[in-house]
């Protein structure tokens, strides 16, 4: 066993895990973060993308050891008091979800795009989410949210940044 101290969703936590485990299942497994899902088990997918010191990774890539000092964001982070991610918003308005299955990988990895490039083209967008799939929507709606978040940031901002965690509390 192997003890980490990682900060998840702004809360740090400090446990024993195997050396192999990875972090999809420790994010699952011991923390509760259910909203980071396995989809594929062979890092194909992208629905287990989480944010690893604000950069997308695919969770089934990373072990839980290789997150120790680091800070995650899933899923359920991204909101702030009550209200849903613009990212998040953006999914819900434009339709860009069927089954829902991808979109929690996938509103991760598109984040990261506009963290990356707050003003993509449409195929820079596609480009960005290439490597998350989506079996039921055929991508136009997901680049449509995306676009809409793009278009509602001021040039020299990047809003969908995530914030600092600051007071980040110590749970075991």
């Amino acid at each position: 066993m192997t003890r980490i101290s990682v900060t998840v969703d702004g809360v740090g936590y400090q446990d024993e895990v195997e050396p192999r485990l990875l972090l999809v299942q420790y994010l699952r497994e011991q923390l509760g973060k259910t909203g980071t899902v396995v989809g594929c088990d062979t890092s194909n997918c992208g629905a287990c993308t989480v944010h690893l010191d604000g950069h997308s990774v695919k969770s089934c890539t990373v072990l839980a050891v290789q997150a120790d000092g680091h800070d995650v964001t899933t899923i359920e982070g991204i909101a702030r008091d009550g209200e849903l991610h613009p990212m998040q918003q953006a999914f819900h308005e434009c339709h860009a979800l069927q089954c829902g299955y991808c979109t929690p990988g996938m509103i991760m990895q598109a984040i990261d795009v506009l963290n990356d490039n707050p003003h993509p083209s449409e195929e820079e967008i596609r480009l960005g989410l290439e490597g998350n799939l989506c079996r039921c929507t055929g991508y136009h709606n997901i680049v449509k949210a995306v676009q809409q978040v793009a278009g509602a940031q001021a040039p020299a901002e990047a809003a969908v940044a995530m914030p600092a965690t600051a007071g980040a509390q110590v749970q075991a």
